[in-house]
């Protein structure tokens, strides 16, 4: 991609993070991963990309991710729980809004760092009306924590030798540790 674009990949990685954050229906877009590769082919030195612009670019994707997520759920998502359903029921609803109430940061925080929740949680936040101004704060600090850390990460770690000459391994195996949480979730509430 980075061979074929050049400086449009500032764009194509923005609107990836974008998307994966911003919409509930993305959660399958790459995130740590493609972090990773990103901050890995950027230290290699042949790319033409800088990545520190990538790294703002990217956190202000995500950011503005979440913040469309949360109005969206804001907006929607207390028309979507209705007595009838089976799946979303009202009283999941005044769940959520105690959860949020209780949990708001972490949830908000952590979650960015998890596929799946980080495409879920912005939008639960804005169904439990966590307040705007703590979520923008938590969203920053997330955005900021989660970017950084990957790309990083890539960037210093991703031209090692034995990492390098396995690099598809390493990017399979921080998908599969990164959907780990979420599969133990799915998992723990059938055998209990």
């Amino acid at each position: 991609m980075i061979n074929n674009y050049q400086t449009w990949t500032y764009l194509i990685l923005f609107l990836i993070i974008f998307s994966e954050t911003g919409f509930v229906v993305t959660p399958f877009l790459p995130g740590d991963s493609l972090l990773f590769a990103a901050g890995a082919l950027i230290a290699k030195g042949d790319t033409g990309l800088n990545i520190f612009l990538l790294a703002a670019l990217l956190i202000i994707a995500a950011v503005l991710g979440n913040t469309l997520n949360y109005f969206l759920g804001s907006a929607f998502g207390k028309k979507v729980f209705k007595p009838e359903n089976r799946i979303l029921k009202l009283e999941y609803y005044q769940k959520t809004q105690d959860f949020f109430g209780k949990h708001g940061a972490k949830a908000v925080i952590f979650s960015r760092f998890l596929p799946i929740f980080r495409t879920v949680a912005p939008f639960v936040a804005g169904v439990g009306h966590m307040p705007l101004a703590a979520y923008t704060f938590y969203n920053v600090v997330g955005g900021l924590a989660w970017i950084s850390s990957f790309l990083m990460l890539g960037f210093f770690f991703g031209n090692i030798p034995v990492i390098k000459q396995n690099f598809t391994l390493v990017i399979i195996g921080i998908i599969v540790v990164s959907l780990l949480p979420a599969f133990y979730a799915a998992v723990k509430p059938k055998k209990s």
